[in-house]
């Protein structure tokens, strides 16, 4: 079977990749997704100087997902432009999380990531847990000048990770956007943000930053997922790829985001509660499914979705 994917002009073992969060922080974590059965290493979201985020507990599984106010803990861009030369001798793509609290530190990192040349560069528009800083992709006009400014420094294959989008003028206006900013793919979707869990025999919040308000993640947003793959893949038409992000469990779950029109997927929370033998595992289930429908490739599923 044929799981192969191309983006952005950048060819892919697999069409299975980790989603940047956690297990990807450390040199070591990085090498272990490098030395497993993933299409990709993707890095954790960079921000110019280290963070430690936020006090525990900030992540914690519950039946059908995942709360997280994780706060971007991460090593500061310099440790990743030291790293990204030894992960390319894994000799699968790296993609490059950038995230940023001003304008100046998003062109700043991407700059200084671009000249180690990572096969592309993903630009974190979406990241729901920094207490104070709004999400940048829900203010369009924010989003458009930022990416316009990052699009100017960088050389590579240039993302964006968005977060869900509920209206369909939302899509409108963010795919416009996006053309007109020269994107060579997308990753939909970050994790639903500032959502809350309550522990039934302690009657309080489970996570510790913000009060208990964190991203969801896991089976639970699959849907949500499904929907903005759908929504952004019938507005570009095959003009910018798309990796499908949210809710992925099972060879069936990765299936159904090829059929909305994703190119790949990237996986967090069964990433987080697995490691990385979840990569073979998805490989073998996915070929499955892709055997029981008659297909030769991942790529023959990709926007095959029926309407009624």
């Amino acid at each position: 079977m044929n799981l192969t994917a191309s983006i952005a002009g950048i060819t892919f073992p697999t069409c299975i990749m980790n989603a940047a969060g956690a297990r990807c922080v450390t040199a070591e974590e990085l090498e272990a997704i490098g030395n497993s059965r993933t299409g990709a290493i993707v890095t954790k979201s960079m921000t110019r100087d280290a963070r430690d985020g936020n006090p525990s507990p900030r992540y914690v599984a519950f039946p059908h997902g995942s709360i997280n106010s994780m706060g971007l803990p991460n090593l500061g861009h310099q440790a990743y432009v030291d790293l990204i030369p030894r992960l390319k001798e894994f000799n699968k793509p790296v993609i490059a999380s950038v995230a940023g609290f001003s304008p100046d530190e998003f062109v700043d990192i991407a700059t200084a990531i671009d000249a180690v040349k990572p096969d592309l560069m993903e630009i974190n528009l979406s990241c729901p847990n920094i207490e104070g800083h709004p999400q940048i992709a829900y203010d369009f006009d924010a989003a458009e000048q930022l990416l316009t400014r990052i699009r100017k420094v960088v050389n590579r294959p240039m993302g964006t990770k968005l977060p869900p989008y509920f209206d369909p003028v939302h899509h409108d206006h963010m795919a416009s956007i996006l053309e007109q900013c020269r994107v060579d793919f997308i990753s939909v979707i970050n994790s639903i943000g500032n959502g809350l869990v309550i522990d039934p025999e302690t009657d309080a919040v489970v996570i510790k930053p913000k009060g208990g308000f964190g991203g969801l993640g896991g089976a639970i947003i699959k849907p949500v997922a499904l929907a903005n793959v759908r929504a952004f893949a019938l507005r570009f038409q095959g003009r910018i790829p798309i990796i499908g992000v949210g809710g992925i469990e099972t060879g069936q779950d990765i299936y159904e985001h090829l059929l909305a029109g994703a190119s790949a997927v990237q996986i967090g929370t069964a990433f987080v509660e697995e490691g990385t033998q979840m990569f073979a595992r998805l490989e073998q289930e996915l070929t499955t499914v892709l055997e029981s429908k008659g297909l030769q490739s991942s790529t023959e599923a990709v926007g095959r979705l029926k309407e009624l």
